[in-house]
């Protein structure tokens, strides 16, 4: 144990004597740091959901270069071989050179965790996890850089592999780009790199749910550096004389490869290939627009049955010329034919009398009879006035072209709020915060480089074509659309767009009845045209190809948050 704080003391001192390891070392941390800041100085709260990737970085940085740079270097001026003339064995010899590379790595990651909460970000939610973590990552990775050194034959072959490793991992590794934007094929290969383990064990301990929700990342972390450090010792090699191509341990690498596509497929057969947050997101933003296809659709309100009320002539219409009067439809009326015993009248002259009858068509006057004609015996009467009383308030409505007829609601109209709030589950859809049909909070700033398109866009919809239309239905349909459609194409306006259009429906449109409508296409998300579409650049929005299956799934979802917002059951953040 004295040859190994001896040698760790040595390295840590050549190293802090290293200028140019002393700049890569801090300085590079620092600009990635800077630069995450500056790509996300909007969020409302700074930093803290990259610290994941940040810290990765660091390491994998630290490792993939720093450690195999030290040790390839080393060798090549025969400090190893000197060193084997020591009495302390060759693993004391590594481990010293290893753990003198983890205290720079967690010297830098304290550096980083510090100028982050300088710039805003509060104190992670577990910071004794925080440090097991990372202590766990830099295992794995430090275990990665061994088998790099004992690879490599010189420095140049260092950087060769460093880059072969480090970059792809940054990519497709859920490093420096997040799952959630990654394609699945990429997600199945990212699967096999330690990167995506890391970020993810390390950002559930800065503002996640800390070590618990990190097991398997933290496993498969173990198990890569395990593989990795077995390979690393039976691959070493004393002297730079000794070539890797003709070393007799080549056959280690197989090893090292063994826990990377061993983790990976350990993730396949338990599902962990889609991150569980983005798993979530999908099925929500899929179950709000499938759940419903699948159960019976609501059966709407019975309207009330209204009688017709009877017809009866005006008094200035001639009399009919026929025997068989006609309706107002065009059709015979056999029983208007008929007299007032329901049989056909006898012949005469003249066109039988109508049926006395005390119903009379509301609005209309009878008309007193003229004095020739009137009976002796008939008493003298004034015309009658016979126009409508004042309609209740809660008589049912009737249309002005058809006397008595109720005026036809549309079907969508015909649900009740109770229906509604009944048959939806707001607690699975997407969170605002999300990738999938994200919606800003009010006080959120958006980026400045898209004020202008963002004033572009709410200056036209309010005399966009198709958010003008008069049948609410479409109206609300069209208008959501456009976040619909920017949510695919995922623009930079994807998450503020929503509120504009959110407002402009809630302020033209009854509360009540915008319900309905939004019901209506949540619940059917297919219907209706695509007209809309190709009057997007009236708002500034380009035009291509756009999946439209997509579209509407994500049009159903934004229409199930706005009722939350309505009703208060969901409301935004």
């Amino acid at each position: 144990m004295k040859g190994f704080f001896a040698q760790l003391a040595i390295s840590l001192r050549l190293y802090f004597r290293n200028r140019m390891a002393m700049l890569y070392g801090y300085l590079f941390p620092t600009v990635f740091l800077i630069a995450f800041y500056v790509l996300y100085r909007y969020e409302r709260v700074p930093l803290v959901r990259h610290m994941g990737e940040l810290l990765t970085v660091t390491i994998l940085g630290g490792a993939c270069f720093g450690l195999a740079t030290t040790l390839v270097s080393e060798r090549e001026r025969g400090v190893w071989r000197r060193y084997r003339l020591t009495p302390i064995p060759a693993g004391t010899l590594v481990a010293s050179t290893i753990a003198a590379r983890y205290v720079l790595l967690l010297s830098a990651g304290l550096l980083q965790l510090a100028l982050a909460m300088g710039l805003g970000m509060p104190l992670p939610d577990h910071p004794f996890g925080l440090v097991i973590s990372f202590s766990v990552a830099s295992f794995a990775f430090l275990g990665l850089g061994l088998v790099i050194a004992m690879i490599a034959d010189n420095v140049p072959a260092v950087q060769a592999l460093g880059q072969t490793i480090f970059l792809p991992m940054l990519i497709i590794g859920g490093v420096a780009v997040p799952l959630a934007s990654l394609p699945d094929w990429a997600l199945y290969i990212s699967a096999f790199f330690p990167g995506r383990y890391a970020v993810d064990a390390i950002q559930a301990t800065v503002d996640g749910e800390g070590l618990d929700a990190a097991a398997f990342s933290l496993l498969a972390l173990v198990l890569i550096g395990l593989a990795a450090c077995v390979a690393g010792a039976g691959m070493f090699r004393w002297d730079a004389g000794q070539r890797f191509a003709k070393s007799p341990g080549r056959g280690w690498v197989a090893v090292a490869l063994g826990g990377w596509i061993g983790v990976g497929l350990l993730a396949q057969a338990q599902g962990r290939v889609i991150p569980p947050e983005l798993a979530a997101e999908r099925s929500a933003a899929a179950a709000a627009v499938d759940r419903t296809r699948a159960s019976a659709p609501l059966s709407p309100a019975p309207l009330p049955e209204i009688e017709p009320a009877p017809v009866v002539p005006e008094a200035d219409e001639p009399p009919a010329s026929t025997d068989s009067p006609q309706t107002n439809d065009g059709t015979s009326d056999p029983v208007s034919a008929a007299g007032p015993t329901g049989t056909q009248p006898p012949p005469s002259s003249g066109a039988p009398a109508p049926a006395p009858t005390d119903e009379v068509d509301a609005g209309t006057s009878v008309p007193s009879m003229p004095e020739a004609d009137r009976p002796a015996d008939a008493p003298d009467t004034d015309p009658v006035d016979t126009a409508p009383a004042d309609t209740p308030a809660d008589a049912p409505a009737v249309d002005s072209e058809g006397a008595g007829a109720p005026v036809e609601v549309p079907e969508w109209q015909q649900v009740t709020l109770a229906q509604i709030m009944e048959d939806l589950v707001f607690d699975r859809l997407p969170p605002d915060s999300g990738v999938v049909t994200p919606v800003a909070a009010y006080d959120d700033i958006p980026p400045e480089d898209i004020w202008y398109e963002l004033d572009t866009i709410q200056a036209a919809l309010e005399t966009w074509p198709p958010g003008r239309t008069a049948d609410v239905l479409d109206r609300a349909r069209n208008l959501l659309l456009v976040p619909a459609v920017i949510d695919v194409y995922q623009l930079p306006t994807e998450p503020y767009v929503p509120l504009m259009v959110f407002d402009i429906l809630q302020r033209d449109i009854d509360s009540e009845v915008l319900i309905k409508a939004l019901y209506h296409i949540a619940v059917h998300p297919d219907e209706g045209g695509d007209e809309a579409i190709e009057q997007l650049h009236l708002l500034g929005i380009g035009r291509g190809p756009v999946d439209m299956y997509e579209v509407r799934g994500r049009l159903g979802v934004y229409a199930v948050k706005l009722i939350g917002r309505i009703t208060g059951a969901r409301p935004g953040r």
